[in-house]
């Protein structure tokens, strides 16, 4: 627990912006895990000179602190394991600047992705990185996690377009990386290094992003298929066609029955798969490339294909995607949820896996997500209240796992480590993987402040505050 001094220091760097009323905490000490641990105190900085000060009092009085954007992540990495403070970065949420010359977008931790990809559009541009949470999460978070989402297949994920950024080291000390430049090799990336770090390195305080132009045009294609198999074949002929669609998203079996009883679109319940896919550039290239894929997809037993005439229809496709997970949780009530991500080519073989083992542990698993980039969230349904099956279920994702990287695969593609996968790490980055990042978290943060316990296993981490 924070001492009376220490609070009353840390209300006179945030004169009105910080908290530590219960009913406060409580918001503050959970995400999308469903895992929660209530901080002693939350503030809002608005500035990096607040929290520049704020780094200091914990490194004197050790204690840790937390960064937290809108808490949507699936790994636990904004969830205070060792109480202290939490630094909600959502009162940092201006778009400061975007420079139609250059295609850049400088902006703060805080702003919403989804009205950051609406101003930019307003203006002919493009901020392609979409993930599942846009509308709620926000690019700090997104930068924290390195998101990515259904147009990473064509676009690449949040790294891929962040070009600098302003840090508050837990040291104290404020630095910018990276450079306003398409081009810029100066001295180690640290931008990089910071981006997917899971605010363990650094709190990011501003951030420059690349832009792209808008494209003109956009097609949508629902294709259902028999067999998982024949999806995923079509998925590789679509690349050998030298067609890098905008979206390739995969829905199993058991997804496509969940979302067909929610819903009630008519969607076949006997379809091995379907995929949902989705072209753009001018308008003759965007439709070209869709007639391509749809020739494709008939050459490997597509059972159906619904191709959207107008926007109405688009958004009715899309609502079927969107509908995964509210459905599936008619099936069980909580799920456990991992993005793993294999080579395309491998997708049957994890099918494959992944449906023997449900059979095997006697649990729903259902598949579904980025096809065209190999990226498959597999959700382990259980009930909570059933502590036996909820225990297998936790086990079941050892297994989960074992699959993925026997596959070549990786545990996460786009969710990041945080508490969840931390027990697992070693298994993909080696002991001296482990070793380095451990190495790296030192010279960063030699106190160990800031967001203790994320990425690597906890080292019982002891704070005297």
């Amino acid at each position: 627990m924070l001492s009376t001094e220490i609070k009353t220091k840390i209300r006179a760097l945030f004169p009105d912006a910080a908290t530590d009323a219960a009913e406060d905490l409580l918001v503050y000490g959970f995400d999308a895990t469903g895992q929660e641990k209530i901080p002693d105190m939350v503030v809002f900085p608005t500035n990096a000179r607040q929290i520049a000060d704020l780094m200091l009092l914990a490194n004197e009085k050790r204690f840790p602190l937390v960064p937290r954007g809108a808490g949507s992540g699936f790994v636990g990495g904004s969830i205070p394991t060792h109480e202290g403070v939490v630094l909600n970065m959502t009162r940092m949420n201006r778009i400061l600047k975007i420079d139609e010359a250059n295609l850049t977008a400088e902006v703060e931790p805080g702003v919403v992705t989804a009205h950051l990809q609406r101003e930019v559009e307003r203006l002919g541009f493009f901020y392609p990185p979409d993930p599942a949470s846009l509308k709620v999460s926000t690019i700090g978070g997104n930068v924290a996690t390195g998101a990515g989402g259904p147009r990473a297949v064509k676009y690449g994920v949040t790294r891929d377009y962040v070009l600098g950024l302003e840090v508050v080291l837990p040291t104290g000390e404020i630095i910018r990386t990276g450079a306003a430049t398409m081009k810029s090799v100066v001295g180690y990336d640290l931008t990089r290094l910071l981006v997917g770090s899971e605010g363990t390195l650094g709190v990011v305080t501003k951030i420059l992003l690349k832009l792209l132009p808008k494209p003109k045009a956009t097609r949508t294609a629902l294709a259902m298929f028999p067999t998982v198999d024949a999806a995923a074949n079509t998925v590789a002929a679509i690349i050998r066609a030298r067609i890098i669609p905008r979206t390739l998203e995969f829905m199993d079996k058991s997804a496509v029955r969940a979302v067909e009883e929610y819903l009630h679109y008519g969607l076949p319940t006997d379809a091995g798969a379907i995929l949902l896919l989705e072209t753009d550039g001018t308008p003759e290239a965007a439709q070209s490339e869709m007639e391509t894929i749809c020739d494709i997809c008939r050459q490997h037993e597509a059972l159906d294909i619904q191709v959207a005439r107008d926007e109405a229809e688009k958004e009715k496709l899309w609502t079927v995607r969107r509908s995964i997970s509210p459905s599936i949780l008619r099936i069980r009530p909580n799920k456990i949820n991992e993005d793993v991500t294999v080579p395309r080519s491998r997708i049957p073989d994890l099918m494959k896996r992944l449906a023997e083992l449900s059979a095997k542990v006697d649990l729903p698993i259902i598949n579904f997500g980025h096809a065209g980039d190999g990226n498959i969230h597999v959700n382990v349904m259980t009930d909570k209240k059933n502590v036996e099956e909820y225990e297998r279920a936790k086990k079941t994702i050892d297994q989960v796992f074992d699959i993925c990287l026997k596959l070549d695969g990786t545990l996460s593609g786009e969710h990041g480590i945080g508490i969840s996968k931390a027990p697992w790490i070693e298994l993909e980055i080696g002991a001296v993987g482990v070793r380095l990042t451990r190495q790296l978290k030192a010279v960063f943060d030699p106190n160990n402040i800031l967001n203790p316990g994320k990425i690597v296993p906890d080292e019982s981490v002891v704070f005297n505050h």
